[in-house]
């Protein structure tokens, strides 16, 4: 989806496209917003389908009394467990195992058809949950992508362990508010609103196949996710290798 912004005697409008469909996704104004809406009619072909409860997949809920908009894809992830069989599993409170590494040497140069399909079904839809509601599955996403020409068992099984997470959080949403004066509750302590927060961390020489390190950081507004980013180091390779030469070198001895 492209985010477009309009502005109109003052008043902004945000307007999301993708292909042949157009969202309002807000307006301050309604005068502003029904003029908006006739021109573009009459514009383009098409029509007004009211305030929108489904969007490719995702479900909208909008409480306009309380000032919050709701977005899930809870039907989308219940649809993908059934598939994969991981509906009635035992699920997993992490997205894979501890300290797990995936590698290019646990690939599988030619790996059996019905093996290759279900694997590249699994990154698949979690790579639509990941663009859509689901932003904490990003990393382990990326993270098995890098494998689906050539995936080993390894990888197969990361990629379960991944869905037995989704069994736990399968119905997770995020939720945007408004207002000043409230105070929203999370499982460590409760956030003003409106305040911006976040992490960062980092993962030293983390990728077994590059000894690249990578690090990242996400902050977070209103339970919603503002800015996230994962990045790989493009030097450290080179930063290590000279260290190493270094610290293998014999101290010299100043001329005299």
């Amino acid at each position: 989806m492209e985010l477009l912004k309009v502005t109109i005697d003052g008043h902004r409008i945000l307007l999301g496209a993708h292909i042949d469909d157009f969202v309002i996704i807000a307006c301050t104004n309604r005068q502003v917003f029904d003029a908006f809406c006739k021109h573009l009619l009459e514009t383009f072909d098409g029509t007004y389908e009211g305030p929108h409860e489904h969007y490719h997949g995702c479900q909208i809920a909008r409480d306009l009394v309380a000032g919050s908009t709701q977005l899930s894809q809870t039907h989308y992830a219940e649809e993908v467990l059934c598939t994969f069989g991981f509906w009635d599993n035992l699920p997993h409170v992490t997205q894979m195992k501890p300290n797990t590494r995936l590698s290019t040497d646990d690939c599988d140069p030619f790996p059996k058809p019905d093996f290759h399909k279900r694997f590249l079904g699994i990154v698949g839809s979690l790579g639509y949950l990941v663009t859509m509601t689901r932003p904490d599955l990003a990393w382990s996403y990326s993270e098995l992508s890098k494998y689906v020409e050539f995936p080993g068992q390894s990888h197969m099984e990361a990629a379960e362990h991944v869905l037995r997470y989704l069994g736990v959080t399968w119905n997770e949403t995020i939720t945007n508010t408004r207002g000043w004066n409230e105070t929203i509750t999370y499982t460590r302590g409760s956030r003003r609103v409106n305040a911006l927060w976040g992490w960062v961390d980092a993962d030293w020489a983390g990728d077994t196949d590059t000894r690249r390190s990578h690090t990242g950081y996400i902050l977070i507004m209103n339970h919603d996710v503002a800015p996230f980013l994962g990045k790989v180091a493009d030097k450290i390779r080179v930063l290590s290798r000279l260290q190493k030469l270094n610290s293998s070198q014999p101290a010299r001895q100043p001329r005299k």
